[in-house]
């Protein structure tokens, strides 16, 4: 599977999706502003997987940014698991701290959307899920698996 970043939001009580540009699979900065010009009374979340490693999930509400990061080793190699570290103003892991997948970052993402954060916690520790995997289960249990599927569908 291809990297990739989707925008998720509320409009007329139904979920829409919407894929956002590859090149913010690599930059947090500009996946935080393509969310905020996306208008939702719900707020946005955006959801990026890059490659078989980690993903990102992000949600804007107003002027409150929550961020999610699967797995803190990643923060080793990729860009953008690098710059999450970053906003959260937590230091990239040593080497010899790198021997188990951690996420970090605000594990109540979704607690009011009705994935509580053990339940986050457990899909993304779920080591026989890829990234894309893990967002289609978070996408189910919140309910937009549908337009999830679809959007991500058309990445062939």
């Amino acid at each position: 599977m291809t990297d990739f970043a989707v925008v998720v939001f509320r409009e007329d009580d139904q979920w829409e999706t919407e894929l956002l540009p590859v090149a913010l699979t690599e930059d947090l900065a500009g996946l935080i502003h393509a969310l905020r010009q996306q208008p939702s009374m719900a707020g946005t979340i955006g959801l990026v997987s890059v490659g078989d490693d980690f993903f990102v999930a992000i949600r804007v509400l107003g002027d409150e940014v929550m961020i999610f990061l699967s797995d803190v080793t990643a923060s080793v190699e990729w860009a953008l698991a690098g710059q999450v570290l970053d906003y959260l103003d937590i230091p990239i892991p040593e080497d010899e701290e790198l021997d188990q997948v951690l996420p970090v970052g605000d594990m109540s993402i979704f607690s009011d959307l009705g994935l509580d954060e053990m339940e986050l916690g457990a899909i993304s520790g779920d080591l026989d899920l890829y990234p894309d995997e893990m967002l289609s289960s978070i996408a189910e249990r919140i309910g937009f698996a549908q337009a999830f599927e679809r959007a991500i569908d058309t990445l062939g």
